[in-house]
């Protein structure tokens, strides 16, 4: 059972595990609250894959793809999200990833949460975010994810 749900496993009501890729890119080494999300995700029924530290959009994009993954969650807390964001999303796009949503969370500004939400980049939470909020927004993206993919 979830402690943070209440329920057995909140990504039922689909076909199969919503699958997340938790990426750490850049020379950022704070990799703490990545770790704590992935449990969170894990512990909520969710199928998680962690790259680890320092990588790259490409290889970030290659393990998205590798993995079969429908959300690429990124850290970001170095400031550098401006450039790597944009970075993976063009590389996603690039790549034929149309079914993946790209979010995550760091020390981002809010002015930047917009300019990033309008160039197409999901939800991204701020320090002190609720794990349940974030499991939440997961779940329910990623079941339209599901869906989506399995149409096609």
């Amino acid at each position: 059972m979830s402690v943070l749900s209440g329920k057995k496993n909140i990504s039922n009501g689909v076909n199969r595990k919503i699958r997340v890729l938790v990426a750490k890119p850049g020379l950022d080494g704070h990799d703490r609250g990545a770790k704590v999300v992935a449990c969170a995700l894990r512990d909520a029924g969710m199928e998680v894959i962690y790259t680890g530290l320092h990588q790259t959009p490409e290889m970030i994009v290659q393990s998205a793809i590798e993995e079969d993954v429908d959300v690429v969650a990124m850290s970001i807390l170095s400031g550098a999200h401006m450039t790597l964001f944009p970075a993976v999303l063009n590389l996603m796009k690039k790549k034929g990833l149309k079914n993946v949503l790209l979010s995550g969370g760091g020390i981002v500004p809010e002015e930047d949460i917009r300019k990033l939400s309008k160039k197409g980049v999901g939800r991204l939470f701020t320090p002190g975010t609720p794990l349940s909020e974030i499991v939440s927004y997961y779940t329910v993206e990623g079941k339209k994810i599901i869906a989506k993919k399995e149409k096609n």
